[in-house]
């Protein structure tokens, strides 16, 4: 990596996601944005061709597709998109708009693009587009999506989802598992470890000492054991533990009022207990300009926080507006990461 670009602005892999998708889409419209050069040397990992045809077919104009053979050769230069082609056998008879084969596992060859360079420290983080985990099934992938395959290619086993939305964070205790299992997932160590994941990734993000809410379970946080018992089974003594070690987290407070409070400036961050939980408030919010970044990773990865919207994929459809925050955030969170600590 060169020492100037470092210095200056983080040199970021930006995935184009599923070929069929919205990705190629949104990617391009993002890089028309002077802000996104300003402050970040953007990459794309994808196909060429691809991206050449998606900007055909959606009239996608005041950019130059321009080829690299690396990051190390990226000018960042506003109005060029500078794409290190993964060439891959089949996109020639790929059909936007539709799940397939060939879509998962072109996406999937993107991803573990950006993750060699991340390995090879030639870029500062990754930005992806979305993917279909239907296309990944049937390409025969066995990972869900992005965070499974981030972490096997990275290995890095125990990667950290969070959602930014304005001044609010939210992170998860479980994400991708159903209702049942989420509920039978929260256990009083399970809860007390998540805490301490998040205080310490939270320091790395620049807070000294953060201040965290865990959500409630139940209504009213069970309203003293009237609707459940898991705040006083569960939660309760995870935290009590947690403030011992001189973790400063509170709760567990009403989910329907925590994320207010939050967005407030009341918490720094919130822990969510369940996937809806926290993506619910987070999109409700703002649902185009919520970003989320996966942390625990060798290499910070940021993402939109929508599919790949195959019924309006290459039309000229899709709002880039997630797309440019996604890669604007990593750009401040690498920020971030090489600032001292900070009081919150």
């Amino acid at each position: 990596m060169r020492p100037e670009m470092r210095e200056y602005r983080p040199v970021i892999a930006v995935t184009i996601g599923d070929p069929a998708g919205i990705g190629p889409e949104v990617v391009l419209g993002a890089l028309r944005s002077r802000e996104i050069y300003d402050r970040a040397v953007p990459v794309v990992i994808g196909s060429l061709e691809v991206l050449r045809r998606c900007a055909r077919q959606a009239r996608i104009e005041g950019i130059e597709l321009v080829q690299i053979d690396g990051p190390e050769h990226a000018r960042g230069i506003h109005g060029a998109a500078e794409v290190i082609d993964v060439p891959f056998p089949g996109l020639e008879s790929l059909q936007p708009g539709k799940v397939q084969a060939v879509g998962g596992r072109a996406a999937d060859a993107f991803i573990r693009k950006a993750c060699e360079l991340a390995l090879a420290r030639r870029i500062d983080a990754i930005t992806t587009a979305p993917i279909s985990k239907e296309s990944l099934r049937a390409a025969g992938i066995p990972e869900i999506g992005h965070t499974e395959l981030l972490a096997k290619y990275l290995n890095s086993p125990e990667p950290l989802t969070i959602f930014i939305t304005e001044n609010m964070r939210i992170f998860f205790l479980s994400r991708h598992l159903s209702l049942r299992q989420a509920l039978d997932y929260i256990t009083e160590d399970g809860v007390l470890a998540a805490i301490r994941r998040v205080n310490a990734a939270m320091k790395g993000l620049g807070f000294r000492r953060p201040r965290i809410a865990l959500a409630a379970l139940n209504p009213h946080a069970s309203d003293g054991g009237q609707f459940g018992n898991e705040e006083a089974a569960v939660l309760s003594p995870a935290i009590s533990r947690a403030q011992g070690e001189g973790i400063e987290v509170a709760g567990p407070v009403g989910a329907d009022s925590v994320f207010h409070q939050a967005l407030e400036g009341r918490f720094d961050c919130v822990i969510a207990l369940y996937h809806d939980q926290g993506h619910i408030a987070a999109k409700t919010r703002d649902f185009f300009r919520t970003v989320t970044a996966t942390l625990g990773l060798r290499v910070l990865r940021t993402s939109v926080d929508h599919g790949t919207a195959f019924d309006i994929a290459w039309q000229g459809k899709a709002s880039s507006v997630s797309m440019e925050a996604a890669i604007l955030a990593a750009s401040s969170l690498c920020a971030s990461h090489s600032r001292q600590p900070q009081d919150s």
